[in-house]
């Protein structure tokens, strides 16, 4: 799972460190591109029943059930929606990997290969056709992503700043910065 750093007001730039994507727990992580102020509270509120999950399983919540509970958190503000739309990424018990995206009322559409959300998502879809191709290795897959994300946002006036990847893998999460065009 990636993103760019970029805050922005339209074309204006308000910050170039902004974290878009969270961890839930050492398999799971959550995106979320959109509304700041939506991503913050979207964030807040992941946590909190993700925590409250925690303490009545007694167990670390499946990438499957989170993304149920997500979707389900945004059908619920479906008449005032939350300006994002999240993608989920993480490995499943087996330790495969799940990947889901949403819109801002929750419909869900789980994928095999790459989900792709946020303001240069037409660039990210074909960038992501081009170069992705199934069993990549880690590096691989990291290399991938990144290349994928820099030549997408590039693309873009609206994103951009440089980005963060995470590769999830059954041993850790191997979590790198990437510096990318600064105007």
């Amino acid at each position: 799972i990636a993103s760019d750093t970029r805050l922005g007001i339209n074309f204006q730039t308000v910050a170039t460190d902004f974290k878009k994507v969270f961890k839930m727990n050492d398999k799971l992580y959550v995106g979320l591109a959109g509304l700041a102020t939506d991503v913050q509270t979207l964030d807040q509120l992941l946590r909190f029943r993700n925590e409250l999950y925690e303490l009545r399983e007694e167990r670390k919540m499946k990438p499957e059930t989170f993304s149920n509970l997500l979707s389900t958190m945004l059908y619920e503000k479906r008449f005032g929606p939350y300006f994002c739309e999240p993608i989920v990424a993480g490995l499943d018990s087996k330790n495969k990997p799940f990947l889901s995206g949403m819109d801002l009322i929750g419909a869900t559409v789980i994928a095999d290969d790459f989900v792709v959300s946020g303001s240069c998502a037409e660039n990210l879809f074909g960038m992501c056709e081009s170069l992705y191709k199934p069993d990549l290795e880690p590096e691989e897959l990291f290399e991938t992503i990144s290349q994928c994300l820099l030549a997408a946002v590039d693309r873009d006036a609206l994103s951009g700043w440089g980005g963060v990847v995470h590769v999830i893998k059954p041993e850790g999460v191997i979590s790198r910065e990437l510096k990318g065009r600064q105007d």
